[in-house]
């Protein structure tokens, strides 16, 4: 296979359009996970949960993960900050569960990413598990940590997210979080940049408001416009509004369908140059294409289907 112009990714990622955040102290809301229908779920351990309870949270999300189906829902635990006496006791407690990710929050260089590094790698050998496999997603969200967003980006192979923290970014600018989210539009173009820049993936902040469900579609649609991979959402309500956002237009994915066959056929009759439409397509363009065709799958379309 020609990679050049075929630009399939070497490893292809499960689009994750949503990760809704699950308060790790909720069982009867974490047992319900599977009928929210998240791509991802975030157990949270740090701000959803109190200082009296984290103990209790952290050993109960440990058993969730390990005896309960999360359905079709890829588990991520959001563990206290690295400078709270909780951050090493939840990557003991959580790491020999094995969820596929850990979120480090307030990151602001990349030692605090090396760190979580280095703490998950010595978890792994003490248990005898796979090194490696548990990634780690970098929450960004104070202003160092955004004017550091690449270093950190680039800080560990573990890394496979950067995730803007809107919230307490936007008190560390001492700013109010608007509707519109201008005060944000800097730091979101950072954080997507530095990701795509390193080949991670790119989520952005919550929207806090659940009865505002206009805000949300607009500000979902941003996110989409500026290359997040997904959003975040704190209520199982926001799910449906933020799949939406990322439903593929029919005309773009026609094209994505049309730029994969043309790429295939060249592949097979060793041509080193495509052309759809009547313009000429690289390697980019069609990588694109294939992340719009796993992307349509998500809303059971497929090529034979009338767009």
């Amino acid at each position: 296979m020609n990679e050049a112009i075929i630009g399939k990714p070497a490893e292809k990622r499960r689009p994750c359009r949503s990760m809704l955040y699950m308060p790790g102290n909720n069982p009867g809301m974490m047992q319900h996970v599977p009928a929210f229908g998240a791509d991802s779920v975030l157990l949270d351990l740090e701000d959803a949960v109190s200082e009296r309870e984290k103990d209790a949270a952290r050993r109960l999300v440990s058993h969730f993960i390990r005896e309960v189906d999360f359905g079709d829902s890829i588990v991520t635990v959001r563990v206290n900050g690295a400078d709270t006496p909780w951050f090493e006791r939840d990557l003991e407690e959580v790491i020999p569960s094995a969820p596929a990710a850990v979120r480090v929050p307030k990151c602001h260089s990349p030692e605090d990413v090396r760190h979580a590094d280095d703490l998950i790698g010595r978890i792994e050998r003490e248990r005898g598990m796979a090194l490696g496999r548990i990634k780690i997603h970098a929450m960004l969200e104070t202003a160092h940590g955004i004017e550091r967003a690449f270093e950190i980006a680039r800080a560990s192979d573990r890394l496979e997210a950067l995730t803007l923290g809107g919230q307490d970014l936007t008190a560390d600018m001492g700013v109010q979080k608007t509707r519109d989210g201008v005060e944000l539009f800097y730091a979101r173009g950072r954080v997507v940049m530095a990701a795509k820049a390193a080949g991670l993936m790119a989520f952005d902040t919550v929207w806090t408001d659940i009865e505002d469900m206009e805000g949300l579609k607009n500000e979902a649609r941003l996110a989409v416009q500026m290359g997040f991979t997904g959003k975040a959402a704190i209520h199982p309500t926001q799910i449906d509004a933020i799949h939406e956002a990322y439903r593929p237009d029919a005309g773009e994915l026609r094209r994505a369908f049309r730029i994969v066959d043309a790429a295939e056929r060249a592949q097979r009759e060793g041509k080193g140059v495509i052309s759809v439409d009547g313009r000429m397509v690289d390697g980019p363009i069609v990588a694109r294409a294939f992340s719009l065709m796993e992307l349509g799958r998500l809303y059971g379309i497929g090529q034979e289907a009338d767009l």
